[in-house]
């Protein structure tokens, strides 16, 4: 299964650079790296990059990636968080998250 992370530019730069990272901010403080599902990761990008340009999708694959819990966020809905870092060969892909009109736009997840 595929799990979604969005970064900032900055942050994406710095995981291709240093090969690994501790994740943005709200991940350092939390102490784990937050990812989204297909399902969730519209609504995290509405949350919590709204009106933000040059943010990145990466994709990650589940399987293998230890350890990775499923624990309740919002609406008691599980989320995938990793306590570890994150590693660029942990990534399957990256895409741009363009936004028009006040919308990011996401490639097919499906």
């Amino acid at each position: 299964m595929l799990i979604y992370k969005i970064f900032r530019a900055d942050e994406w730069a710095a995981l291709q650079s240093d090969g690994d990272t501790t994740g943005a901010p709200i991940d350092v403080a939390d102490g784990y790296i937050h990812f989204s599902t297909a399902g969730t990761v519209a609504e995290t990008a509405a949350k919590y990059f709204a009106g933000i340009e040059g943010l990145v999708l990466l994709a990650v694959e589940t399987e293998g990636l230890d350890p990775l819990k499923w624990e309740p966020a919002r609406k008691d809905v599980l989320f995938p968080h990793l306590y570890r870092k994150l590693t660029m060969q942990d990534v399957l892909w990256s895409k741009p998250l363009p936004l028009v009109d006040g919308t990011h736009q996401f490639p097919d997840l499906a």
